[in-house]
């Protein structure tokens, strides 16, 4: 059985682009640090795509109940509204900005260390990935049953890939399901996303620059998600890869 085949990589086409209406939030108080949506200036297109991955998702999760989602991109009314509608607490953490915040802490702390005023924090990889993901992701064992990674293992720095997907995979109760996206080839844009409703993604040009990391070949993506029961994949034409893993 090739590798395509046991990812259960299936052909998906893309919707047409367009743009979408932009959908109004209900007011629903969400997640530790959370906020509304960033202003995207009018001129930027809220471009929509029809999302096989996202159907499959929210099909693995039909029938869960009360269960607890979690959105690593920047907080969106229009996301965590979909999801509370339907039973889930949600919550929000942007993972790149606040790996974007720590740095800049811990640099500072570095030049206060070298000042003689404080002790310099350990900076081994490890210790790093130890203290960003306790003060990003303070979330139990087995506490969560969907989470919205996006494609923010393509912009994360390399040495803290890993350990976060070790996190979330300790997060992530029996059953749970992490959606995925990934790169075959550099953006030209980086996208903020929202699940609009359970066919259609919506891709919004970001405010701010995030520097893209890497691409991930297949058996990489293997390799990070390895004891997982059920990976699905689906490859579109925009170059976009939408991957499941069921825990």
């Amino acid at each position: 059985m090739s590798l395509l085949h046991k990812l259960g990589i299936v052909g998906a086409r893309t919707l047409a682009k367009a743009v979408y209406p932009r959908a109004i939030g209900w007011g629903h108080t969400y997640g530790p640090s959370a906020s509304l949506d960033t202003p995207v200036p009018v001129e930027c297109a809220e471009v929509t795509r029809y999302s096989i991955g996202l159907k499959e998702f929210l099909w693995s999760l039909e029938g869960l109940g009360h269960g607890t989602m979690l959105d690593l991109g920047p907080a969106s009314q229009t996301t965590a509204s979909f999801f509370i509608e339907r039973g889930f607490r949600a919550y929000s953490s942007d993972l790149l900005r606040a790996w974007k915040e720590f740095r800049a802490g811990e640099e500072k702390l570095l030049e206060s260390a070298v000042g003689g005023m404080l002790a310099a924090p350990e900076q081994t990889t490890e210790s790093r990935a130890e203290r960003f993901l306790q003060r990003t992701l303070p979330y139990p064992e087995n506490s969560l049953d969907a989470i919205l990674l996006w494609d923010r293992l393509d912009y994360l720095e390399p040495a803290m890939v890993a350990p976060l997907v070790a996190s979330l995979s300790g997060m992530l109760a029996s059953g749970g399901v992490i959606f995925a996206l990934f790169h075959s080839r550099k953006p030209g844009t980086f996208r903020r996303y929202r699940v609009v409703d359970s066919l259609t993604l919506q891709m919004l040009p970001a405010n701010e620059e995030i520097p893209f990391q890497r691409i991930f070949q297949n058996r990489e993506i293997q390799d990070l998600f390895p004891h997982y029961r059920r990976a699905r994949s689906f490859v579109s034409r925009d170059q976009l890869r939408e991957v499941l893993f069921i825990k």
